[in-house]
């Protein structure tokens, strides 16, 4: 027995229906996915995540102690995502120590490293003479909440704590200072 065309029309919409439905009702939510909770990473033109990490030192840092409620308040941040074995932060951290001298007291310079312990980071930045704040993400918490899938990753944040450029990759001295000039503008 041969199906006419519009048999074989409705056995196609009927298939597409239960597709559908079955696309809907076994789908999960987007804020989890294996028992792990996710969060936005950092999009332009919206809030940064914060966080508290501890320094080298011991210290807590708070991101968001740095923001105030208006743009005369508060100190953008330069957030650098990078760790010791990572080839290209080795070539860009002394473009983030000279800004970090040069810009002192008008930004904060953030090294947010990648999962290493207290001794390795401290050797390294004693080793190139890093002055600015290394802070130790070891559980990469940090890290995936920005969704730091390459090294190095620079997040420039106004002083709203509005997040204003991620930049993916080395960056020279220039570049680095015209962005910091580029938030130092921004009222």
């Amino acid at each position: 027995m041969a199906r006419t065309r519009f048999e074989w029309s409705i056995w196609i919409l009927l298939a597409a229906l239960l597709g559908t439905g079955w696309i809907v009702v076994s789908r999960s939510p987007v804020t989890e996915s294996r028992g792990i909770t996710l969060t936005e990473a950092p999009i332009v033109g919206h809030l940064a995540p914060t966080f508290t990490l501890p320094t080298t030192t011991g210290e807590s840092v708070a991101l968001a102690s740095y923001f105030g409620e208006t743009a005369e308040t508060g100190q953008p941040v330069v957030l650098n995502f990078w760790a010791t074995w990572c080839g290209p932060c080795r070539i860009e951290m002394p473009h983030f120590q000279d800004a970090s001298l040069r810009y002192k007291g008008k930004v904060a310079i953030l090294g947010v490293n990648q999962g290493e312990s207290v001794q390795t980071i401290t050797a390294y930045a004693e080793s190139i003479g890093i002055t600015y704040p290394l802070l130790v993400d070891a559980d990469n918490q940090v890290n995936l909440t920005y969704n730091v899938n390459n090294l190095p990753t620079t997040v420039f944040i106004d002083r709203q704590g509005i997040v204003r450029e991620v930049v993916i990759g080395t960056m020279s001295k220039g570049v680095l200072e015209d962005r910091i000039e580029r938030l130092l503008r921004e009222q």
